[in-house]
């Protein structure tokens, strides 16, 4: 029985973990095809550092933000299924406002990252 488990969990991995080859098999006629249309129009596909930077934070801040929901849905189901037991109640209690620091923090950092970038972006021009 733990060798299907172990196969069944290698089986629904694999995919994924293949995926990135798929993507990469077009590579060469994508890039060929961007630089057409940059010599059409004329303008840079590429992006600077600080551009990439920020994209990759925002990205990050994304993730952090859909942890946040699956965080309070989940405190939220303990505090429904709790049939009224203090002890799960204050736990669900606990975890909804670390939910609520954790989301302030997350927009905090965004907000300052935002603004940092922005001015990194504006002094380099």
């Amino acid at each position: 029985m733990k060798l299907f488990h172990k196969f069944g969990a290698w089986v629904s991995i694999l995919p994924i973990l293949l995926l990135p080859a798929t993507a990469f098999a077009q590579l060469s006629k994508s890039t060929e095809t961007l630089g057409k249309v940059k010599t059409k129009i004329g303008a840079d596909v590429t992006s600077d550092l600080p551009t990439l930077i920020g994209g990759i934070i925002r990205v990050f801040l994304g993730v952090l933000g859909i942890i946040f929901v699956i965080y309070v849905v989940y405190a939220g189901y303990l505090w429904m299924t709790s049939s009224g037991d203090p002890a799960k109640v204050d736990k669900s209690k606990k975890m909804l406002g670390q939910a609520v620091i954790g989301i302030v923090i997350i927009v905090a950092a965004y907000a300052i990252s935002e603004f940092v970038i922005n001015q990194i972006i504006e002094s380099t021009k």
